[in-house]
């Protein structure tokens, strides 16, 4: 995606938040019950591009590269907010680490905590003039911290942005590590590990070649180059334990990692459509020691 693809808007914008919101919509479109996951307003969030980057989905709706991102997609954003739904009781505070065209601040989600998104200056522009056109409201409790997660001071830019430091925090951190170097991965974590205890955190993560299996490694092989070419390459690819080190080098202690076939209910595999679990990535959910009621920080 160029800037020629919103006018008037001079900064580059990510084109993964546009392919991640498309396979969203497209879930509820093209794939069969049971729903993985259902982001009603994500097809509204495509603007004039939604024809275009759901026809591919409904065109092609088997080839395993955009099943598989179907699956991705559908799957990190339900382990994340099945996870928000049942965070430590009083954590009302919700950061989105880049947010893209991520919905749930303007779902309910919007109205039970105060929502920061998080993400390069450039891409929250589109994602507000999106917004205005399908008649979606920013809601007072969605607060937009530009941020270049390379150049740290994460905690930092939060706090100036109203997010208070001494009650605990859900963070939110998907689609993103893979583009990033393991020392700014590092840094984010580690920025994010002085929050108070009882935080949480939900990252997902590329598994390394030898970690994936057929479906997994025939996807990345056709992505990848293509991210390249787009501007947006893919850096660094992680194993569930070396997720588990950093996030203990940053303060947290893991509570479940989990690849996409266990993220969500089995029953949900049992499908008539192209989806399938593909060994290809995998979530870790985590949680900063002590907090009310969390003195050992599991669950």
């Amino acid at each position: 995606m160029t800037t020629a693809d919103f006018p008037g808007i001079a900064p580059r914008a990510s084109r993964t938040a546009f392919t991640a919101a498309a396979a969203r919509a497209a879930h509820l479109l093209v794939d069969a019950e049971p729903v993985i996951f259902a982001d009603p307003l994500a097809a509204r969030l495509l603007g004039d591009r939604a024809d275009e980057l759901l026809a591919y989905h409904r065109l092609h709706g088997t080839h395993p590269v955009l099943a598989g991102a179907r699956a991705q997609a559908v799957c990190r954003s339900a382990f994340t907010e099945e996870r928000l739904a049942r965070a430590n009781s009083g954590i009302d505070q919700y950061v989105i680490l880049g947010a893209g065209l991520d919905s749930s601040a303007y779902r309910d989600v919007g109205a039970r905590f105060r929502v920061f998104e998080v993400d390069h200056a450039a891409t929250q522009a589109v994602k507000r003039e999106l917004l205005a056109a399908a008649g979606i409201a920013e809601p007072p409790s969605v607060t937009f911290v530009p941020v270049d997660f390379e150049a740290g001071a994460l905690r930092e830019r939060l706090v100036q942005s109203g997010l208070d430091p001494f009650r605990p925090v859900f963070v939110s951190w998907l689609g993103v590590t893979v583009y990033l170097t393991r020392a700014a991965i590092l840094a984010t974590l580690t920025d994010l590990g002085g929050f108070a205890p009882g935080s949480e955190i939900v990252t997902d993560h590329l598994l390394p070649p030898e970690l994936r299996d057929e479906a997994g490694n025939g996807y990345a092989e056709a992505v990848a180059p293509v991210a390249a070419e787009q501007g947006e390459p893919w850096r660094t690819f992680l194993s569930p334990a070396a997720v588990a080190d950093l996030l203990r080098q940053a303060g947290f202690e893991p509570v479940e990692q989990a690849g996409q076939r266990d993220s969500v209910a089995p029953g949900l595999w049992n499908r008539t459509d192209a989806l399938r679990p593909a060994a290809l990535s995998a979530l870790a959910h985590a949680r900063i020691p002590g907090g009310p009621g969390n003195p050992g920080g599991r669950s």
